[in-house]
Parts: structure tokens; C-alpha cells; sequence
């Protein structure tokens, strides 16, 4: 039980600090448990706005509450405000609901949401007065573990954890936690329980491996060798197998301050087997699974009735793929009708967004629609299997803003692999074009409110797919092609917005690397680097002057271009889907030849049905839809 509550000394300093309802409990909806003899605090390293929107910690922190005997908390990264207090004031990090030091807890989970967020890790450890290594750590300390879409490469976050779980966790969280549970009243040594977890399906744990050095790794095939007899040389991802039968309601929590994304949220369909080739989530989350019309509409309208929200979003990675999404958004608009209630859907595909989605998507409200054609020519999509043509993209602008949108943005990505000036050039050239679609589709007196926006983000190769063996361009290389592409757009009312290359520059780093990386996330935080997310808080001289210190030439780990036979240091580490079926992506990429949907088709041999004993579930109901 946990038995100290900071609230005292936590109080007064809320005077003084900005939001400070990010930091009260007793929101409507929490849980608690006074007669748990385990417990476990979900951390989020990052602000509470934007924790607490995040569905995967509303899903964990459910799923541990629900096993008897355990109580399960979030936490949150404060707002540099309040860090300056808590230190001030030696205050440590707390949970929400109990206001309890973080080192009182049994168990610690942190997720790791972006690779930006690896300095707030090591702040959220630090705060909290537990030893940033796992080697560091006593008998007393909680175990610390990780999850998230970066742990499909956890190398650069190694040194920090316990154990990391890979893939989903609805099902190894509460596994590995009973474990620790059972073993802790046992009085098992710390030792051993890591062991244990090691046993635990999906579940890597860094200090049972060491790390080879280059020579012998690309000799061995990996990285990681393991130093205890037994542990597996391929920790392959966990998968909720029971997602599409399971309650799409999920309990939430009401917040006294507004957050990001502050609506009710509820997942649909998870997976996407479009195969986008620089896309991460779509090998992460394979195979596609999705739930059924009716399970959906009644959690969207039993989430509405206990929250009071006004605003729902059917969510997954691509929603409008879900074989009974016009059954859904015509229920729920029928049930929502004259309610002010807005349902809308965050991801919609080029292809599928047609007359009758458009009329069927957020009803009498209409904001602003996001399409993501990703390249701006042709050739360059099909480079990276997007499988969207231009007819695509102007089929769903005249649908949309013929059924009343006025605000779009476009989404593309600069540094692709193979990407020329003329590709840049293209990205200018069809949004002029769309624009014009887009007046084409409104009376003349409201061509006026047309607003369409150019949004570009920096290529980063990620692990487990088949671009993470090409290089990001440089810095200096972004900059320049961003003024092309600011030179070649002639409209005013296309306004054009890119992501800052430094900080994707240190997002490859940390994407790309090995356990050597560690130690430059560790030697940057001790320099102040912190909230690299932030573009504000965002220190480059701390990483700058981290890498001299350790001789560390960060260029090379983000920009090297390696062959399809290179092992790269996150081999141990199985998203189910085959190396060899990457590297034939790799290829047909370089020679400009598409690959199909295996939901709307025939299977493409990615691997990952059989790694992890799960069918395509979507290509099943399609199939089904079909036969009727």
C-alpha cells in the first residue's frame, strides 16, 4: 500500500505555477482501490495535456485496475514551472490520484511515445529520485518498465530500463505485473524477477544481453548476445489477440483542464496493411483487426452519455478502412441528429474519401480536413507504396468542399529516399491544383474563406520497415529544398509549414541507433536537454556538445545509407514482420513498383500472421461482407 501522500507540500507551490489543474486528482472518472496490495503508476513523459489524451495510457491503466489486488495511477511529466519548485522544495514526482511518491510504487511503467521523449525519461527518473540504470538500482526500488512505438527499437533507452515489453500491451502488462507481484512476496531478488520477466512473451530486458561491437555483430547477425543461459536471441512483439471482440468502451477520465485532442476518443480498427514503406505503425500494428459496427456504436453513445463530451473520433490508423465504416458514421449520425454532438474521423484516406463519406463525416460541423498524398509526384509514391494517385487526392477536395469544408491541409514529406527537385517542385504544383479544385467546388462569394495549407514534416527511417536502411538528408539539405519548394508555390493563399530539421535531425539519432546512444541522451539531459518535442524548450547545444564530449559523430547514425544485408542493432527485435520481406520492399521501392493491400487482396507474404499466430481479421470481414 502506498502510505506517503505529497499533497501538503504540493499545495502551496500551486499558487504559483501555471495550469495547476494539471496537477489535481479526483477527476471525474478515476479509479481507486484502498485494499490493493500492488501497485503501479502509468507514467506519460511528457505535460499532462497531452498524457492524459493518449489512448494507450487509458488502456494500460484500465487493464491493471481490472486485476484484483492491483492499483494502477498515472503520472505525468510537470510543466518546467513546477519542476523548478519540486526541486526548489525537494519534492518528489508524484502520482495523480494518490499525490504518492513514484519511488513508493511496485511497479513503474513508462511509455515511450516518441523518440523526443527520451531526455524526459531520464527527467521523469531523476525527479522521482530513483537511479537512471537499471545497474544502479537497489532491492527497494520499483521496477522500471517501458513500452510504446519506440520500443521496437529500444537500444537508445536500454540502460534506463528494466525490462521493455514490445508491441501490445492489454495482455504482457497485467502478465508481467502479477509475475512481479508473485515474486515480490516471494522475496525474490531483484535479479531474479528480471530474469523472469525475460520469460514473459514480448518482454526484452536489456542488461541479460551485452552489446556486441560492430564486427561481431554484422559476423553473429545481431547485436544483442545473451549472457544467461536460456533468455531468447528474438524477442517478437505481443499481440492483443482478443482486440476486435473486446468492449470498444473503455472507462475514461474526465479532465478538469482542457487537453489535447480533448474529446472521447474510440479506437475501431487497429493496423493498416497499406504498406507504406517509411510508415512504422503500419508493420508495428499488423495484422489489421477491427470491431464490429455495432460494438463501436454503442460505446460511442455509452461514452457520450458518461462523459458529456460533444465530440467523438472514431480512431485507428486509417479509419475509413474499416469494412463497416459508413454503417457506422450513418448510426451514429441518426443517433447524434439534432444533439450538437460532432463525429469525426482523424485519419481518411485519399482513395476512400468519396461523395458519400463526405457527407457522412462530422455532419453539420465541419472544421478542417487533413489529406496526406505524402510526395508531390507520382513517381515518388509509388517509390514509397502510398498507392494514391492525383485523381485521388482531387476526387476527395471536390467531394469535401462541395459538401461545405473550406479548410484542408496537405501533408507531404521532404528527404524521402529518391526524392529529386522535380519531386519538390510537385509538391507545389499539386497543391496549386487542389486549390483550384477546391474554388471550383464553392459559389464566388465564398471562395474568399478557401484555406489550404501546405504542412511538411522530415523523413526519418524507423525501424521495422523498409526504408531503415536509407539515410536521412542533412539539416542544411532540408533547408534548401523547403526554399524550393516556398519559390515554387505562386498562390499567397497556400501557406507552406515545415518541421524543424534539428530537431528530426536528433529524432533519427535515436531512431537509428544502438545502445551507444544511451549515453549521448544521458550526457545531453545532464547539459539541460529537456522537452525536445518543445520547439521552444528544444537545447541543440546540448546534444551538440554531448556528442563531442563522447565522440559520438551523430551524422553517421542518422545519415548512413547501409545495404539490405546490414544488420542494424535492433535485429533482436521482431514486429512480426520478416527482414527479408523488408529488404524485398527496399528493392521494388528502388525500381518504383507497388505493392498491394492484403486486405483487399491476396496475402503479400510480410510474415507477420504466422509470427504471431493472428489472422488478418479485416480481409475476413470483407470477405464475409462479400458472400451477403
Amino acid at each position: 500500500m502506498l502510505k506517503t501522500d505529497l499533497w501538503p507540500q504540493l499545495e502551496p507551490l500551486l499558487a504559483r505555477i501555471e495550469r495547476p489543474a494539471r496537477y489535481l486528482n479526483r477527476e471525474w472518472g478515476c479509479v481507486y482501490k484502498e485494499d490493493a496490495d500492488f501497485s503501479f503508476c502509468m507514467v506519460y513523459p511528457d505535460t499532462y495535456e497531452l498524457g492524459q489524451a493518449n489512448q494507450a495510457i487509458r488502456i494500460l491503466v484500465n487493464r491493471v485496475n481490472a486485476v484484483p489486488g492491483m492499483v494502477a495511477e498515472r503520472a505525468f511529466l510537470p510543466a518546467v514551472d513546477l519542476i523548478s519548485l519540486m526541486r526548489e522544495e525537494g519534492l518528489p514526482l508524484f502520482s495523480i490520484e494518490s499525490c504518492a511518491p513514484l519511488s513508493e510504487f511496485d511497479a513503474i511503467g513508462i511509455t515511450l511515445p516518441h523518440e523526443l521523449a527520451a531526455t524526459n525519461v531520464l527527467e521523469v527518473l531523476d525527479l522521482a529520485g530513483i537511479p537512471l540504470r537499471t545497474v544502479d538500482r537497489g532491492e527497494d526500488c520499483p521496477i522500471i518498465l517501458a513500452g510504446g512505438p519506440c520500443a521496437f527499437n529500444p537500444e537508445p533507452y536500454a540502460p534506463f530500463f528494466d525490462a521493455v515489453t514490445i508491441g501490445e500491451g492489454e495482455e504482457a502488462l497485467p502478465e508481467a505485473l502479477e509475475l512481479i507481484a508473485r515474486m515480490r512476496a516471494e522475496g525474490a531478488l531483484r535479479k531474479d524477477i528480471l530474469r523472469a520477466l525475460a520469460d514473459v512473451s514480448g518482454t526484452y530486458v536489456p542488461s541479460l544481453y551485452r552489446w556486441r561491437t560492430e564486427e561481431e555483430a554484422q559476423a553473429a547477425g545481431s547485436w544483442a548476445e545473451p549472457v544467461v543461459e536460456g533468455v531468447p536471441e528474438l524477442v517478437v512483439k505481443r499481440v492483443f489477440e482478443g482486440f476486435a471482440e473486446s468492449n470498444a468502451w473503455e472507462p475514461s477520465i474526465v479532465p478538469y483542464t482542457e487537453v489535447v485532442h480533448d474529446r472521447l476518443n474510440v479506437e475501431i480498427l487497429r493496423g493498416c496493411a497499406r504498406g507504406c514503406r517509411f510508415c512504422q505503425a503500419g508493420m508495428m500494428y499488423r495484422p489489421v483487426r477491427e470491431r464490429s459496427a455495432e460494438n463501436v456504436v454503442n460505446a460511442v453513445l455509452r461514452g457520450l452519455s458518461e462523459t458529456g463530451y460533444d465530440e467523438t473520433s472514431l480512431t485507428s490508423l486509417s479509419s475509413t478502412d474499416h469494412s463497416q465504416i459508413s454503417q457506422i458514421l450513418t448510426n451514429l449520425n441518426s443517433a447524434c441528429a439534432g444533439k450538437g454532438i460532432r463525429v469525426s474521423i482523424p485519419s481518411q484516406r485519399l482513395d476512400s474519401f468519396g461523395v458519400e463519406m463526405a457527407g457522412l463525416v462530422a455532419g453539420q460541423k465541419k472544421g478542417g480536413l487533413t489529406f496526406a498524398p505524402e510526395a508531390g509526384t507520382q513517381r515518388l509514391r509509388d517509390v514509397i507504396n502510398k498507392n494514391v494517385t492525383e485523381d485521388d487526392l482531387f476526387s476527395a477536395i471536390d467531394a469535401a468542399f462541395s459538401a461545405g469544408w473550406r479548410r484542408c491541409k496537405l501533408y507531404f514529406m521532404i528527404g524521402l529516399p529518391t526524392e529529386t527537385d522535380d519531386d519538390i517542385k510537385g509538391i507545389a504544383s499539386l497543391a496549386q491544383r487542389a486549390y483550384e479544385r477546391a474554388k471550383a467546388n464553392v459559389p464566388d462569394d465564398q471562395r474568399g474563406s478557401i484555406q489550404m495549407s501546405i504542412s511538411c514534416s522530415v523523413f526519418v527511417p524507423k525501424s521495422q520497415t523498409p526504408f531503415q536502411w536509407d539515410g536521412q538528408i542533412s539539416p542544411e539539405e532540408t533547408m534548401r529544398r523547403v526554399r524550393l519548394l516556398r519559390n515554387s508555390v505562386k498562390y499567397r493563399a497556400i501557406s507552406v509549414n515545415y518541421h524543424d530539421p534539428k530537431t528530426s535531425f536528433v529524432e533519427a539519432v535515436m531512431s537509428r541507433g544502438g545502445r551507444e546512444v544511451a549515453d549521448w541522451v544521458e550526457s545531453a539531459w545532464r547539459r539541460g536537454a529537456r522537452f525536445d518535442a518543445w520547439t521552444e524548450l528544444f537545447n541543440q547545444q546540448a546534444w551538440l556538445d554531448a556528442a563531442e564530449e563522447l565522440g559520438l559523430v551523430p551524422e553517421k547514425v542518422a545519415q548512413a545509407v547501409y545495404d539490405t544485408s546490414y544488420v542494424l542493432p535492433w535485429s533482436h527485435i521482431s514486429a512480426g514482420v520478416s527482414t527479408r520481406y523488408l529488404a524485398l520492399e527496399r528493392r521494388r521501392a528502388g525500381e518504383g513498383v507497388i505493392t498491394g493491400d492484403c486486405t483487399f487482396g491476396k496475402c503479400t507474404g510480410c510474415g507477420v500472421c504466422q509470427a504471431v499466430g493472428v489472422d488478418n481479421q479485416l480481409m475476413e470481414s470483407r470477405a464475409k461482407e462479400e458472400v451477403r
